[in-house]
């Protein structure tokens, strides 16, 4: 029986880095959106609880 690592890394090297690149741009744009709705919900965070304390 043929080793499995062995196929996985010809398996790997057939396809190029397609694959990687396609996860890493999926991941990146994941992270900013999300960096984006942290950062946008501090900001409105900080008008609004100002003017509701009456």
């Amino acid at each position: 029986m043929p080793d499995t690592a062995a196929l996985l890394a010809a398996a790997a090297a057939q396809q190029g880095l397609g694959n990687t690149l396609r996860v890493l741009l999926i991941a990146s744009i994941a992270g900013a959106a999300l960096l984006a709705w942290f950062l946008l919900r501090g900001y409105r965070g900080n008008g609004s609880d100002e003017n509701h304390n009456d």
